[in-house]
């Protein structure tokens, strides 16, 4: 395509998106409201959900769209690399500390007292929402042109309409799957019928005219190649994360506020290291930052795993922590860069929407394998003990049959007790080895809490052990793609200009 008509699409696709982006806010918009105006305890409880449903369903379609379309933006607005660099490593920046400030702000707004809704609070987080989408359409309203010259893309239904099907059944059965049972027949179904509109979704692409996903943007090596490691790559990222979230909340017993510290290092540190990644990003070939980045991520896995939940300190585990935060930092902005570096600019928002799904299936992949793996283990691990303990096991017989024989006033509260411990190894380590009675006696309560605090250390090690080798995998597969090379934008007789 001759410079001139690649600088005209250019225009045009950076305006269009810009004025999509603007719509999409605008969903957020409505559902924040909505959220924030559900109707308070006098109504239905059959209403409330179903309202509060809906402004979710609004605002994650708003959200989802918004991905794509600010990254083709960023694609279409940049024309070096540098200027590329720089905007793609904000953009991914802004991804990750919103990823961590939004559910860190989220549990402080609930605190606030919100008298005309009763106790529910979390309406704060919805505001705050809310405030931030309205900005952000009068600035995109302010800002946004609109091309004179529109592309005119008609809406690929069959593709949208299969696609979400698909996708909806794949995320229900993996994320049910670990409480349903995998062999279920709701998880067994649910698995069918996401092959079955994906299968469909690959054959309505394959005859549109318009289609939503170019099935032909697979055959680029080095985009194929990106999304599988970004899928992968993800899988590890979420597995640490998630088993650092369930070691110092679950396991340990840490406070809410007290565990949101780790959080700042998985997110807070991209927002440092933004200056060194944009400079990273320009000077050097993205998978090579990617292989990196994800080398590091792996790292930190192997590290946490050999770091005992008996350590209660933060301070045993801030080096892996560091080492994951700056490998997340560096791995979100050039699996991005890659992303919209390997197809032409006119085809950035589909390069988005793509890494951003295979993104997102790797975070829904991670906690759910990862907890069917390391809950199944502990499970395993304390029903052996059980087995080969006599002594153990005769306790928790006599601890479950203590609720039969407990004063009325205290029943409810042991048979709650009771209940927890035998929901899973979670459950039994939430319920404490001893209790105080009220003359201030140390009594022996659930003879589970010591035997599910070790079980729970040495499965969700290895989980991170699961999570440290799959981010060396998808390394690896880097390696083996670099083969191929990057292929680049091609330049014109500016050497630092990017033509797509």
């Amino acid at each position: 395509m001759p410079p001139i008509e690649q600088k005209k699409d250019t225009v045009e696709l950076a305006a269009l998106t810009s004025l999509s982006g603007t719509v999409f806010c605008k969903l957020i918009v409505v559902g924040s409201a909505l959220a924030v105006l559900v109707p308070g305890e006098g109504s239905s409880s059959d209403t409330r959900v179903t309202l509060l449903i809906l402004a979710q369903v609004l605002n994650g379609i708003g959200a989802a769209a918004v991905f794509p379309t600010s990254l083709a933006m960023v694609a279409a607005g940049t024309h070096t690399t540098a200027t590329r660099a720089r905007g793609v490593a904000i953009w991914a920046t802004a991804l990750s500390v919103g990823g961590f400030l939004g559910p860190l702000l989220a549990g402080l707004a609930a605190k606030v007292e919100l008298g005309w809704a009763g106790n529910a609070n979390w309406r704060w987080a919805f505001v705050g929402v809310l405030v931030i989408a309205a900005v952000s359409v009068v600035l995109s309203l302010a800002l946004a042109q609109n091309s004179a010259s529109p592309l005119g893309r008609s809406v690929d239904w069959p593709g949208q309409i299969t696609a979400a099907l698909g996708l909806f059944a794949l995320m229900y059965a993996v994320i049910q799957g670990p409480e349903s049972g995998w062999g279920s027949s709701q998880i067994v179904s649910a698995f069918i019928v996401a092959a079955v509109f994906l299968v469909l979704f690959v054959f309505a692409e394959s005859r549109a005219a318009e289609p939503l996903l170019l099935l032909s943007v697979f055959r680029n090596r080095a985009f194929a190649m990106n999304s599988v490691v970004t899928l992968i790559g993800m899988f590890a990222f979420l597995v640490i994360m998630y088993g650092t979230s369930i070691r110092l909340t679950t396991i340990q017993g840490f406070s809410p506020l007290k565990s949101s510290v780790a959080y700042l290092f998985f997110g807070g540190i991209g927002f440092v290291l933004l200056p060194l990644t944009s400079k990273l990003l320009e000077r050097y070939n993205p998978r090579w930052v990617l292989c990196t980045a994800l080398t590091l991520i792996g790292a930190s896995g192997l590290w946490f795993a050999g770091v005992p939940a008996t350590s209660r300190s933060l301070g045993a585990i801030v080096g892996p922590l560091i080492l994951a935060g700056v490998g997340s930092a560096l791995a979100f902005a050039s699996i991005t860069a890659v992303a919209v570096n390997t197809l032409p600019n006119h085809l950035a928002g589909m390069a988005s929407g793509v890494t951003s799904t295979f993104r997102d299936l790797g975070f829904a992949l991670g906690p759910a394998i990862a907890g069917a793996v390391a809950l199944g283990r502990a499970a395993d691990e304390i029903a052996g003990k059980l087995a080969g303990d006599p002594e153990l096991r005769s306790a928790y017989e006599a601890f479950q049959a203590s609720a039969a024989h407990a004063p009325a006033d205290q029943r409810p509260q042991l048979e709650a007790a009771v209940h927890a411990v035998e929901s899973g190894p979670l459950g039994a380590n939430s319920v404490p080895a001893d209790i105080t009675l009220p003359d201030g006696q140390v009594v022996p309560f659930n003879p589970l809490k010591d035997v599910a605090f070790d079980a729970l250390s040495s499965s969700y090690s290895l989980a991170y052990v699961l999570g440290g080798v799959a981010a060396l995998v998808a390394a690896a597969l880097v390696l083996v793609g670099a083969r191929g090379g990057l292929e680049q934008a091609h330049l014109d007789d500016d050497p630092h200009t990017l033509v797509g």
